[in-house]
């Protein structure tokens, strides 16, 4: 891959060291704490090194504001404390620390009359799709890493994977509720990576779009939606196909939509379309399963034809918070993929034939990033 970065001279990193010794001094700390000029850097080092450590005491007081189910509960009025207490059947000694930790983070604000409402972030997370949904199975993911030294070395048998049977082929997703619940999550999450992927990239040239591993059709219905005159395929497990069914018919998109069940793991893709959707499926898979899906896209294709990827990506050489601290985590403990970089997929894609890759930007890649990509011969 071509994400290494380039090794620094050997005067600059004896600078650096040098500099990062100076920085862990505790007497140069004392200094800068006092030195006008540097005492407001130091103090917001601080400040953030704090929330590094306290990051995990603010994901459960997040969780908890989600379960409880506060931010529909505020979205409809504003409360007292002893009133949300009541409702939520939380003491109220209790729930003071917890409305004084949410409006540290900015969640909700307390009036002057006493009563506690949502601020811009905690309507956002009302408003959300599948946001409140990904916070609250992120439970499974905290168990996973309560020893990070071992989920790092791999002594861990991470549970994480078992919410997402899915991603182990037709026969890991057989049970109706486990299928139910991982749809719906997804369908729901989909709703903005839909709209910035459809953003990003014009799908107006093309004839018909196949989405591969689609799940019930969210991603699709977006793109039906968006653009009447395209015929649409969806093409993923055999559990998802009642649901599909519905959702398409519900958005009056079903006469010009085709279901084909199948498991791109077990089998060919069929042709027919001339653009095919990856949403969030590389990052579930190992990169032979990868390789082998990319070349399977490139024989389904004709001449022309386009592939669309589009799922939350790594920084390459420059690390982000999105991608390298939470989905690459995220992604090892589902133990069948990884969180990859544009230029890594980007490789991929020409490793299986795909020519004018480009990775177009979108407006929050830390929801989605794309990756795009022609068969010309």
């Amino acid at each position: 891959m071509t994400d290494l970065p380039e090794p620094l001279p050997r005067g600059a990193v004896k600078t650096s060291r040098r500099f990062t010794r100076l920085i862990a001094s505790r007497a140069f700390q004392r200094w800068a704490a006092r030195f006008p000029f540097t005492r407001r850097m130091v103090r917001s080092e601080g400040e953030a090194m704090f929330d590094l450590v306290a990051g995990f005491c603010h994901s459960q007081l997040l969780q908890a504001f989600v379960r409880l189910k506060m931010p529909q509960l505020l979205l409809k009025q504003e409360m007292s404390a002893a009133a949300i207490s009541e409702e939520i059947d939380v003491p109220l000694d209790r729930l003071q620390v917890l409305l004084a930790g949410c409006t540290a983070l900015g969640l909700i604000k307390r009036r002057r009359a006493g009563r506690y409402a949502l601020t811009t972030r905690g309507a956002a997370l009302a408003g959300v799709p599948g946001l409140s949904g990904m916070i609250d199975h992120h439970e499974i993911l905290y168990l996973d890493l309560a020893d990070p030294v071992a989920f790092f070395r791999g002594h861990v048998e991470t549970e994480l994977a078992e919410f997402w049977p899915y991603v182990f082929g037709a026969k890991g997703a057989t049970d109706p509720r486990t299928v139910a619940q991982y749809s719906q999550l997804m369908a729901d999450s989909l709703v903005l990576v839909a709209e910035d992927t459809l953003d990003a990239i014009g799908f107006g040239s093309a004839h018909r779009v196949m989405d591969v591993g689609g799940g019930t059709g969210a991603f699709l219905t977006a793109i039906g939606l968006a653009y009447p005159d395209l015929s649409l395929t969806l093409f993923d497990l055999p559990a998802v196909v009642p649901a599909a069914r519905d959702r398409f018919e519900a958005a009056g998109i079903q006469n010009r939509t085709e279901i084909i069940p199948g498991s791109f793991r077990d089998e060919g893709l069929p042709d027919g379309a001339d653009l095919i959707s990856l949403v969030r499926v590389l990052y579930d898979h190992s990169d032979e399963t990868v390789a082998d899906l990319l070349r399977s896209v490139y024989e389904a294709l004709p001449p022309g034809g386009r592939v669309v990827i589009s799922e939350p990506m790594t920084g390459g050489v420059v690390p982000h918070r999105a991608g390298d601290a939470y989905f690459a985590l995220y992604c090892m403990a589902m133990r069948t993929g990884r969180a990859r970089s544009a230029v890594e997929i980007s490789d991929l894609l020409r490793g299986a034939g795909f020519a004018d890759v480009k990775a177009p930007s979108t407006r929050r890649p830390f929801i989605t990033s794309v990756v795009t990509g022609v068969r010309l011969d």
